[in-house]
């Protein structure tokens, strides 16, 4: 005998009830109707408005020449005649070379000290039990409410109790290690079973070994974003840099090019070239590492 088919198996669902995931003004599931489509279109357009137009009107006017109009409206984002001499103008006016050199080895060692110490701090707080844990973390999540210019005086204070003012290493020591990258370990760290680490434990594996051959593999994933996310936040810092060093020799990039807005204050496309020439080592990295930062986001939301 035939088996029933399992359209008559199934129960009808009763005339006038709607299944749960379909939303009104959606023809089917992820199907949106016309209206939608138009709608997040235009919203994903408004958003690329807000976010890349403003980078290509400077890269636009960073190319144009002394004779061309950089603020008509609406704006020519074409260069009529494209001309590099901005970019020269911006090598002769400062140690460009310098000054990347000095932002980079402060971004480099903020990337190392980040993912470093924030794993380790991220595990702690997870997987090791120790009295004061809770006010511990606590007091993580309030440095996170405090905005960084109230903390501004005491770092410095306490930088040149050290001797470091006017050093590159006194810019890098308050970036050493952030809350909101340890909060970030401890959420991937939280995915990691506790029964593995138990048996690692059990098994006669010190600390640094579980980090190392458990921990590690599970979290580095979010550690290439906390990586990423330190290196930009060195890179681009000015107000730090500018409060601790007092020699221009020993400049960041960024604040570097605030001799272009003093001697070049009636000229923005020299000052729009050196926006370019900032920005550029931030584009290129990310542009290198965007698979690993979207991996690593989709890996701790999932995880977390």
């Amino acid at each position: 005998m035939a088996p029933a088919s399992s359209a008559a198996s199934r129960r009808r669902r009763p005339a006038g009830i709607e299944r749960p995931w379909r939303r009104r003004g959606e023809t089917g599931f992820n199907k949106p109707s016309l209206a939608g489509v138009l709608a997040r279109y235009a919203l994903m357009a408004l958003i690329m408005v807000l976010t890349v137009g403003p980078f290509l009107w400077q890269l636009s006017t960073s190319l144009k020449g002394p004779m061309e109009d950089i603020y008509s409206f609406p704006p020519d984002l074409v260069p009529k005649d494209p001309t590099l001499a901005n970019y020269g103008e911006v090598m002769r006016t400062i140690p460009v070379i310098s000054y990347a050199w000095h932002s980079l080895l402060v971004s480099v060692a903020t990337v190392i000290t980040n993912v470093v110490f924030a794993t380790m701090a991220g595990y702690a707080l997870v997987a090791m039990r120790f009295r004061g844990k809770g006010v511990l973390m606590a007091l993580i999540l309030s440095t996170l409410l405090l905005p960084g210019e109230v903390t501004l005086t005491s770092q410095y204070l306490t930088v040149k109790s050290l001797g470091l003012a006017n050093t590159l290493a006194g810019v890098f020591l308050p970036t050493a290690i952030t809350s909101i990258n340890v909060l970030l370990m401890a959420t991937a760290a939280r995915a990691i079973p506790t029964a593995i680490l138990d048996a690692a434990a059990i098994d006669g594996a010190s600390t640094l070994q579980r980090l190392r051959h458990i921990v590690w593999p599970n979290v580095r994933g979010m550690a290439s974003v906390v990586a990423l996310m330190s290196f930009i936040q060195a890179w681009d810092d000015f107000l730090w840099p500018l409060v601790v060093l007092s020699d221009p020799a020993k400049y960041t990039l960024t604040v570097g090019m605030q001799y272009l807005n003093s001697t070049f204050g009636s000229n923005p496309r020299v000052v729009a070239a050196g926006t370019i020439i900032a920005l550029t080592p931030v584009i290129i990295l990310f542009v290198a590492a965007q698979k690993q930062f979207f991996r690593g986001v989709e890996a701790g939301g999932v995880k977390g």
